[in-house]
């Protein structure tokens, strides 16, 4: 079902507006829409424009709230704006203190890391760092070479070079260090310069030891700040936790508050009489615009006006969808495909219907059907996930016809079928001999819900006083006419009655599709448009037959479709009767029990989604192309409830 719409015009003192929010239409849930759209008619219309001062405490409640864990079972309790500003700044102050510290053991951490990567890859050299960097008469230098380029200096240069290279450790590059007197310093700084040589600087007066040592030593310092720094982190977190409510209560309140404020955005001011007024529009459900209505009736600052006529209103209604428990987590399905137009028939309770019912016949088993029930309810009570609740449905559907043919886990013949056996059952079909029970009945319930989509097509017509939709269109009368026809025909020669005189068929067959092929220039001489006919006639003639053959081919097609619930009833039954045959069940030997649990536990997974896809196929092309638009605009409630507490006036 779609709930009624009224559209609401408010008004009031410019300075007001807070009040009215807060006290007033927070409480119910209201769809607003752009007043300066809205009201473009109206002379002397400025936006509404104020800068939102909630948004930076908001921002710093946010980062609070977002370093908490934990946070389900918090409680939140009703707060003050007066309570939150000190509760900001007292945890503004605390952490910034502790980030501070922490920032400094960072930078130090930053610091004793790469003095790691620069000791790292000597940790060979045997001698002391700051003995080899404190020669007096030779220079050392520290770095690497790429490999290809070592080899070449091995090989060409190094025995001429007066230099000794000492090598520590290779990778993509050899790392080491070279030893040079300070005469002849720039020539071979020069050659391994030309080596691409990458110089590292390890700090003087800094590292004493060997490199294995000073690297023992850093990993001792790095640890002992990374345990400063988790203590640091740790004071955070008890801080924030020790006012996790308040907290959590400060953002559950700032965000009501700033959303509430940000109504100015699709609010309008018109000046009159020296005093500036408010002006909001927007959606409220009938029963939420009676309650406002008469909550406000004594409030001499505020006004309103319901619109009831939609006609006069430049936007459409949005849609809130309003379905018993039972059948809300279909919603799912109607939302993917697109929400129904205000003025449309909501197919929520029909696809739950026809979704588990179909379901049920394509996935008839009375095991595999209860662990799809108890799987999918069982994910919707603790999860929380709507599709358990759809796969849930769609196993009991699946035990009952699991009933009605005889089928439990796969055993077709340990309990008695009640309807019939889908793979077994065959019946006589005038001038077709000897077909499957199973196909014929899906066929019929098919064009049973053509017709049915038909109606519902016809329904939505008149709500929006299609000419067309309603009597001339393939889904209109006509084609209900047409259709309704020859399905009544298709049920007499299955059960061997007689037909109707050809003269009444001719009419019923003819008439029909004569005006569905004829119905624009029909339609525009309802509605005493001209020209009748737009264009080219014998183009138009042309067009006319063959749009006429696409849709005798479109009621074909969609009929056919159907076969497939009897196809996959019958598919089903044959793929457990091979897990049967591979489990020896067929034979009348030992069972092999494994086979048959995984071979459930596969059809049940694999046909299960299979079958799943298919009905909904079966729901969007067959059913929905007939008479759904799904053009809808979801009803989206813009305010939030905010507690009764003191907030401070900032209109």
């Amino acid at each position: 079902m779609i709930e009624k719409m009224k559209f609401l015009s408010i008004t009031g003192p410019k300075s007001d507006i807070d009040r009215v929010v807060n006290e007033y239409l927070s409480k119910y849930e209201i769809h607003l829409e752009n007043a300066m759209a809205q009201l473009s008619q109206v002379q002397h219309l400025s936006p509404y424009i104020q800068i939102n001062p909630y948004k930076d405490l908001l921002t710093r409640i946010n980062e609070f709230a977002g370093q908490l864990k934990d946070t389900e079972h918090v409680p939140i309790r009703d707060i003050s704006l007066e309570e939150i500003q000190p509760l900001v700044d007292v945890l503004n102050e605390k952490i910034s203190k502790i980030n501070k510290k922490c920032d400094e053991l960072s930078e130090k951490r930053a610091s004793v890391t790469e003095d790691l990567r620069c000791i790292t890859p000597f940790l060979t050299l045997p001698q002391d760092l700051d003995k080899l960097i404190h020669y007096r008469f030779v220079q050392v230098r520290f770095g690497r070479i790429p490999v290809e380029y070592y080899e070449k200096f091995k090989e060409y240069v190094y025995d001429n070079l007066d230099t000794i290279f000492f090598p520590c450790h290779q990778d993509d590059y050899v790392w080491g260090l070279y030893f040079v007197l300070w005469t002849k310093m720039e020539q071979v700084d020069a050659v391994f310069s030309s080596m691409h040589f990458e110089r590292i600087y390890l700090k003087k007066d800094y590292y004493y030891g060997t490199p294995q040592k000073l690297h023992n030593d850093l990993n001792t310092q790095l640890n002992e700040i990374d345990k400063e720094l988790n203590a640091c982190h740790q004071e955070i977190q008890e801080l924030l936790n020790g006012d996790a409510s308040a907290i959590l209560s400060a953002q559950a309140a700032l965000n009501a508050l700033s959303t509430n404020f940000d109504v100015r955005k699709v609010a309008a001011c018109v000046q009159e009489h020296q005093e500036t007024f408010y002006i909001l529009c927007g959606w409220m459900s009938e029963k939420d615009s009676s309650s406002f209505m008469k909550e406000i009736e004594n409030d001499s600052k505020l006004f309103c006006v319901v619109e009831d006529d939609n006609n006069k209103i430049s936007c459409k209604p949005p849609t809130k969808l309003k379905n018993p428990k039972i059948f809300k987590p279909f919603e799912m399905y109607i939302k993917m495909y697109g929400l129904p137009d205000y003025h449309e028939l909501d197919p929520t309770i029909f696809v739950a219907l026809t979704y588990s019912f179909i379901f049920g016949v394509m996935f008839g088993d009375v095991g595999q059907g209860l662990l799809l029930a108890i799987g999918g309810f069982a994910l919707y009570k603790w999860k929380q996930i709507t599709l358990g609740a759809i796969i849930g449905t769609a196993g009991i559907f699946s035990t009952f016809f699991g009933f009605m043919f005889g089928s439990i886990f796969g055993f077709e013949h340990t309990i008695d079928a009640l309807w019939l056996r889908p793979v077994e059952a065959m019946m006589l079909v005038p001038g077709l001999g000897q077909m499957n029970t199973i196909f014929v009945v899906a066929i019929v319930f098919g064009m049973f819900l053509i017709l049915v989509t038909m109606v519902f097509h016809i329904i939505n017509a008149v709500r929006t006083h299609d000419t067309e939709g309603i009597w001339f269109d393939q889904n209109s009368v006509c084609g209900l006419v047409f259709y309704g026809t020859l399905t009544v025909s298709a049920l007499l020669f299955l059960t061997g009655q007689a037909l109707p005189a050809a003269v009444i068929l001719i009419v019923m067959f003819a008439v029909p599709l004569v005006i569905i092929m004829l119905k624009e220039p029909i339609t525009r001489l309802v509605e005493k448009k001209t020209p009748v006919i737009e264009g080219s006639k014998p183009m138009f003639f042309v067009q006319s037959f063959f749009e006429l053959f696409e849709i005798m081919l479109s009621f074909l097609s969609n009929t056919l479709s159907f076969v497939r619930i009897g196809a996959f009833a019958v598919s089903h039954a044959a793929m457990m009767g091979v897990v049967m045959m591979l489990a020896g069940a067929e034979s009348g030997g030992s069972i092999n029990w494994l086979i048959v649990i995984g071979g459930n536990l596969f059809v049940c997974a694999m046909e299960g989604l299979i079958v799943g896809i298919q009905v909904l196929r079966l729901e969007y092309y067959e059913m929905f192309s007939r008479f759904y638009k799904g053009t809808g605009k979801e009803f989206k409630p813009f305010l939030k409830h905010v507690n009764k507490t003191k907030f401070s006036d900032h209109a």
